[in-house]
């Protein structure tokens, strides 16, 4: 009998550490680009580059770790992502210019995408076949509650201290390497594929591809809106309340990565296509809320975004890997989670590299104009197919 099939229910719960530590480092810059920004004095634009070039780092790795981590097993690759992830923390401590800034947010993205393809098939291998969903939904809530804690935890620290920076990360690094320790100690099969190529472009078998696409449709307009969140929203915090402060800045973004670790937790009892409803039609007020904010420079709609855009990411992210989970065969599950991801970030990258430099050139309040007008009719065709093709929809049981 396999490791995964015996694993107790506390080393599943203790497996997502983690994903929680890598997302907490991969957002806890949130409110420190505006200390960043006074020093080395860049733009909106190249602020969204940084942004960018992060996610460029974390598709490069779901490119390779998924497959990879199939191939071979879960910790050759989550292993080496968590080490790597510490020396990321000592480039933001030592980042005195916008080279090195890139090269750690590169890096991050690196292992970012490692623990979100392999990270979270470890959790499914853990739980095994019987405890595919609590698996789904702790690594999709590690996941968001990762995103949200960073940002306020920076964002705490920024106001408390003269030099946030290095607290920060220095904070984080220890969180890290208590969860490399973790991960060397799981209890995982050392190879769940003996056979195949070593490197595959993510996929999932045939079968499972309208589950794919039904995940990416439901999932990426949410994590759009969280990606403008996490890049822009100071931004446009600091164009309607010129005083906000980073620790504001930080709480902004945790209120959206709270409702969607909420949402995600109240949606467990659910049906699937209820699931998918909720995410379509909770980024789809979002959506509308983040345009008013925008339009009418009212600070309450911005607020609301935030919850309503984290609500339809945090249930689209747990549809999807839910549908994943519970179909796609364990030896093919990192390359499925990691094709899950990639559909969703490609056009999170793309709009919000987009948004950031239209901000430069048109200002922060016409750029999130723009973002959310085609999103509200990409979010609302999504609400209409789904409604239409709700009997035809499969379920999670």
């Amino acid at each position: 009998m396999s490791p995964s099939r015996t694993a107790p229910t506390w080393w599943v719960w203790l497996s997502v550490l983690p994903i929680l530590s890598l997302f907490i480092l991969s957002n806890a810059a949130t409110p420190l680009y505006t200390v960043w920004q006074q020093r080395m004095g860049f733009s909106d634009g190249t602020l969204t580059q940084i942004f960018v070039i992060y996610i460029a780092g974390l598709l490069v790795s779901l490119l390779l770790t998924g497959p990879v981590s199939d191939r071979l097993g879960r910790k050759p690759v989550l292993v080496p992502a968590l080490a790597l992830s510490l020396v990321s923390c000592a480039l933001f401590v030592a980042a005195a210019d916008v080279t090195v800034l890139l090269v750690a947010r590169l890096v991050t993205g690196v292992c970012v995408g490692a623990v979100a393809s392999c990270g979270m098939a470890a959790v499914t291998d853990l739980a095994g076949a019987q405890r595919g969903k609590l698996a789904a939904l702790l690594a999709s809530s590690a996941i968001v509650l990762g995103s949200g804690i960073g940002p306020l935890f920076g964002g705490a620290l920024t106001d408390a201290v003269d030099e946030p920076v290095a607290p920060v990360f220095l904070t984080v690094l220890v969180l890290l390497a208590a969860s490399l320790l973790i991960a060397i100690k799981m209890p995982l099969s050392p190879h769940p594929q003996r056979g195949g190529p070593f490197i595959r472009l993510p996929s999932v078998p045939r079968q499972q591809v309208p589950h794919l696409a039904l995940g990416i449709a439901v999932f990426a307009p949410g994590l759009v809106g969280g990606s403008f969140l996490l890049a822009l929203s100071p931004s446009l915090l600091y164009s309607l309340r010129p005083g906000s402060t980073a620790l504001t800045a930080g709480a902004l973004v945790f209120v959206a990565f709270a409702a969607a670790t909420a949402i995600q937790f109240a949606a467990r009892p659910l049906a699937l296509p209820v699931t998918l409803a909720t995410s379509a039609c909770a980024t789809l007020a979002g959506m509308a809320a983040l345009f008013a904010a925008a339009s009418a420079h009212f600070l309450p709609a911005l607020y609301a975004a935030a919850a309503l855009i984290g609500a339809g990411q945090g249930a689209g992210q747990l549809a999807g890997f839910t549908l994943l989970n519970t179909t796609v065969p364990r030896h093919r599950l990192a390359a499925a989670n990691a094709s899950l991801s990639m559909g969703a970030y490609l056009p999170a990258a793309a709009c919000t590299l987009a948004a950031g430099l239209a901000s430069d050139t048109l200002g922060i309040d016409t750029s999130t104009q723009l973002l959310t007008a085609p999103l509200l009719l990409v979010t609302a065709a999504t609400a209409a197919t789904i409604a239409v093709q709700r009997h035809r929809l499969p379920t999670s049981d």
